[in-house]
């Protein structure tokens, strides 16, 4: 009894090309984000903790950054506005 032919791979299937979606250059560089964290910052820069409070903390005390809340271990911040009064 001969073989069967497998039918999914003879037929010529058309091959799907993706095409680039334009102004995608560095998403990541050009969003925005709301709430800043030192472990989102760790995680996404690849940093360790420590080094991302630190830099937080810098960032808070030129202005660029606006402290929300303060509990225990987690800090959160924001991006400081136009709009918003520089902190002393």
């Amino acid at each position: 009894m001969p073989p069967k032919k497998d039918t999914k791979t003879s037929a010529k299937q058309p091959q799907k090309t993706q095409k680039k979606k334009e102004g995608s250059g560095g998403g990541k560089a050009k969003k925005k984000y709301k709430l800043i964290t030192p472990a989102v910052v760790s995680e996404r820069l690849k940093v360790r903790g420590s080094l991302a409070r630190r830099a937080l903390i810098e960032l808070r005390d030129k202005g660029l950054i606006k402290q929300v809340v303060q509990h225990h271990g987690q800090v959160i911040y924001t991006r400081a506005t136009k709009g918003d009064d520089p902190v002393a």
